[in-house]
Formats: structure tokens, sequence, C-alpha cells
């Protein structure tokens, strides 16, 4: 019974945690009604069972444990007597099973998204309100400090109180002025998904879904070739899902995967909806994305890929969207089309700059070069510093396993 409550925290928390800040109004308090649902859960689920839906469950349990503390302290304070008024409205009564709640995830996406509140603040409470990061996960995604990170999400939720930000989707107007934040919190979500920051799991498929879902219904809201390439970006990689982790929960490589695992029905979808942003005119960075991964896809097997078309997607990349982690998927492209010698030269420059000192995937990425290179001690420091960085379960069993191999490997004379 625990370990199915764990898997329902880990599946729907996020979603409850939204509709309770729609009918609460307040992040904090919703957090901690959040919690005491689980706590309730926790203590009544192994002696009556799982209810039929655990969402409705735990949303009703959440608001009634906040309607009980406000009513705790408005005795002593009276200033919360109009808070628990509030709550009491005729849309908070009762969650059923037919309420419609599926928009309340994207309510949350653009109040964290609201241009009141500072672009890094915006990013960093959407990964901690929807995603569940802890501010640890969130800092080291960021590569800053941990407290800067809490400081950040504590002056969003003030901001969001001070002004009183509305939980809601804006009117139509005002949509295409926050696409551009709002995909890329889309775009977090998934990737968070993709390949989890920490964790015994190589994907979090409820974090994919969610980005996917998300994806669909803001496209149906603004048609834009960027929402069209964002969500064909997220289906192509998707559609890798059932192949990138073994039976026993080992990372497979791109290059090693059972492309029969593929979903082919998400990489048709994938396709179509690339080939309609292509046609738009303007291509913006995610449909660059989905052209590269695009590329993988039409791969019948890994000989075959283009990774010189990959290359020079990437060129467009670097000069659309410039960053540190572009250049180094740049520099692994160009290692695939060239020869790693050329990658590991890429690579060592991006380092020099220091941007991705503490990024474990660039030493990865430098031992990987190093070791088809044959020098076999460089390569075993490349992945040991990669291992250190490392937060994921299964990449660093992967790492450690090349660590061993290449211990047992006679040196390149």
């Amino acid at each position: 019974m625990e370990s199915m409550i764990e898997e329902i925290y880990r599946s729907q928390s996020r979603r409850v945690l939204a509709t309770l800040i729609r009918l609460l109004g307040d992040f904090d308090r919703a957090e901690e009604a959040l919690h005491d649902a689980f706590a309730a859960a926790a203590r009544t689920w192994p002696a009556d069972g799982i209810p039929g839906n655990p969402f409705a469950w735990l949303v009703s349990t959440g608001r009634f444990k906040a309607i009980d503390t406000i009513r705790r302290r408005a005795r002593f304070d009276a200033s919360q007597h109009h808070i628990e008024d509030s709550l009491y409205t005729p849309e908070a009564t009762y969650i059923g099973d037919m309420e419609p709640i599926e928009d309340d995830m994207l309510r949350l996406i653009f109040t964290c998204c609201h241009p009141a509140i500072p672009a890094d603040a915006q990013m960093a409470m959407a990964l901690r309100e929807i995603c569940g990061l802890t501010t640890e996960e969130i800092a080291h995604a960021f590569l800053v400090p941990a407290p800067t990170v809490a400081q950040r999400i504590v002056r969003a939720k003030g901001r969001i109180r001070a002004e009183k930000i509305p939980y809601e989707v804006p009117g139509h107007e005002a949509l295409p002025q926050r696409l551009d934040q709002v995909l890329h919190v889309i775009y977090l979500v998934f990737n968070e998904g993709y390949s989890a920051s920490s964790g015994e799991d190589v994907v979090r498929a409820d974090l994919t879904a969610e980005a996917i879902r998300l994806a669909r219904l803001l496209l149906a809201l603004l048609p834009h070739p960027d929402a069209s390439g964002l969500l064909a970006l997220m289906l192509l990689q998707e559609s890798r899902r059932a192949a990138r982790s073994s039976e026993r929960g080992t990372l497979v490589l791109l290059a090693d995967q059972d492309r029969s695992l593929w979903d082919h029905a998400k990489i048709a979808e994938g396709l179509a909806l690339l080939a309609e942003a292509m046609r738009a005119g303007e291509v913006g960075s995610y449909t660059l994305q989905a052209a590269i991964a695009a590329e993988h896809a039409r791969a019948p097997v890994a000989e075959e890929t283009d990774w010189r078309r990959i290359a020079f997607y990437y060129d467009l990349l670097v000069a659309a969207q410039p960053s540190p982690i572009v250049e180094l998927n740049r520099a692994v492209a160009i290692a695939m089309a060239e020869g790693p010698a050329k990658g590991l030269e890429l690579i060592d420059a991006i380092l020099e700059r220091r941007e991705l000192q503490t990024y474990h995937l660039a030493h990865s990425a430098r031992a990987d070069f190093l070791r088809r290179l044959g020098r076999r001690q460089e390569a075993i420091a490349a992945y040991e510093k990669a291992l250190s960085l490392c937060q994921q379960e299964p990449e660093q069993a992967f790492l450690r396993k090349r660590i061993s191999e290449l211990a047992a490997t006679p040196e390149r004379q």
C-alpha cells in the first residue's frame, strides 16, 4: 500500500496542487493542504482501501483540511475570517468525477509565467510547483546556488499575492504575448520527465505525458508554428521512451536502442506537425530541435543517421538560441560526423570557458571521445568527474560500467 500511495503522489500530486491553488487561492496554503491530504491518505487508505477516484479524494480532503486550519487560526486572528468565507463558493463545494479540472495545470503555468514575475523566477517556480523538484535540484539544473533559487521562488509567490495576479488562462488577446514563456515552461516540464534530474528512473512518464497534454491544449487555444514545433519535438522524443531503458531499468543509449520498440504512431504525428511548422516560414528553436529529432526517427538503423544534417541544424540552433548546452550537443553531432578528435577539441573549448564545469553530460561526452581515441586513463578520469556530478541512478550505473570496462582494457599503444 505504501508503494501505491507513493506512486499516486508521484503521478498526481502536481495536478492535485494545481486544483488546490485554484480552490484555496494561495500557493503556500495549497502546498500545506496537499501534504495534509497525503498524510490523511497514508493513515486511512491502508484500512479503507484506495478510493475509486484518488484525485477527487485528495482535493476534497486537502481543501477541508485547509478550511479547518483557517478556522483554528481565525479564533485568534480576525483577518482570517474573510479567507474562510471565500472558500465556501459554489465552485469549491464539491469535486466530483466530472468536474472540469483539465485546465488547472495550464492555469498554474500561466500564473507562474505572468509578466510581473522575473523570468528566472518564472522558471524556478514552474519547476518547483509543476514538476515538484526540490530547490537543490532546480539549482543544479540552472547551475546556481540553492539559496538563490529559494529566494526567487519566495519573491515570486510574494509578487503573486501583492499584485493579486489572477489564477487563470488569459483572454485570447493576451495569449500571444505570453506564448514564449509558457512554451518554455512546458519544454522544461517535458525535459525533466524525459531525462529526470535525479532518482531511480531514466524517464518520468507522468511528466512527459502531462507536457504533451498541455502542449495539445495550448495549440488548440492558440495555433502557432512554435507550439506545433514544440509538440512535434516532444512526440518524436517520447516515441523512443520504451527503448531508452532495459527491463532492469538500466540506461540504453540511442545507438543501441531496439528501434522496433519506438512508437511509430507518435513519430508519424510528430513528423506531420514538424512539416506544418516548417511551412509557416520563420523556423523557431523548438522546430529546429524537432528537425534534429526527426533525423533520428527517420534512420532505420543508427548507422544510417545523417549526422552532417543534424550538425547543420545545430549550426542554425546555435545562431538562433546560443547556449553552452546547445554548443555541447553540436559538438557531439560534429564528432559523429567528423570523428572524436574534432568533438574533443570543441568540448574542451566549451569547458575552458567554465560554463559547463558542473554539468555531468559535458564531462561524459568528453570521456566518450577520449575513450574512442584510445586515451584510456584520461577517459576514466573524465567519466569519474561526470559520475561525481551525476544525480540520476541509471546514469550513475552506466558511468560506473564504462569506468569498469576501461579499467579492464589495456592502454592503446
